[in-house]
């Protein structure tokens, strides 16, 4: 197999392996596989917008020196964390979120997961290109399954919103939650001032999946 196809396969098949285990933990309804691969695509997109509003703090001097915590807390948490999960968060709650076929609490799991293994697996095909093998591997393990950890936790609580009268609350709550975690895992992987800090990156990356596995266990109860 050509190198560069080998490359595109690793950077896929994390976001495939995912994708299916959210999908089989449904067992009451089954999603429509059309709606799924729609919001796999629309994940994809928000990636264009996202590239663009990340330029803009650049547009109005704002330095991204890593060695400022002050900065590096403003990249990760706004910048990165807030703004990437806003682009996400859009395309979830305008496609997926008035379909008939969101009707049970765990369909927001599954819908916003797709959204975020689209975003990562673009993001992922870029760096893994221009890496190699060794990046691919790391991200297989790191970045891929955060942005799932990302994309269970806004939707939990989309999924609440949905079947709850506190619709926006929840909404709201998601994004921020989404977004504080995705914050807190770039904040340890951006910050270099000292060595090994980048650990607190794999403890928050656990935690999101320990957070996660709890809110897929939550939701597949319910019916």
């Amino acid at each position: 197999m050509p190198l560069v196809l080998l490359l595109l396969a690793l950077a896929i098949a994390p976001a495939v392996a995912i994708g299916v285990f959210v999908y089989w933990k449904d067992k009451f309804d089954k999603e429509p596989r059309l709606i799924m691969f729609f919001c796999f695509v629309f994940g994809g997109i928000s990636i264009l917008p996202a590239i663009y509003l990340e330029g803009i703090p650049d547009m109005f001097g704002f330095d991204e020196d890593r060695s400022s915590i002050l900065n590096t807390l403003l990249s990760a948490f706004v910048f990165t964390g807030l703004l990437e999960e806003s682009c996400k968060y859009f395309f979830l709650r305008a496609y997926a979120y008035p379909r008939k076929a969101f009707n049970e609490p765990y369909d927001g799991i599954t819908y916003s997961v797709m959204v975020s293994l689209g975003f990562a697996t673009v993001e992922n095909i870029h760096y893994v290109m221009r890496g190699g093998m060794e990046i691919a591997f790391v991200r297989m393990f790191t970045a891929v399954p955060a942005h799932a950890t990302f994309g269970v936790i806004m939707g939990y609580f989309t999924g609440l919103a949905k079947f709850h009268h506190r619709q926006k609350s929840y909404l709201f709550v998601g994004l921020l939650s989404a977004a504080a975690l995705h914050g807190t895992y770039d904040f340890f992987v951006m910050l270099q001032i000292l060595p090994g800090l980048y650990f607190g990156a794999i403890v928050s990356l656990i935690i999101g999946i320990i957070l996660s596995l709890q809110a897929i266990k939550i939701h597949g109860r319910e019916h």
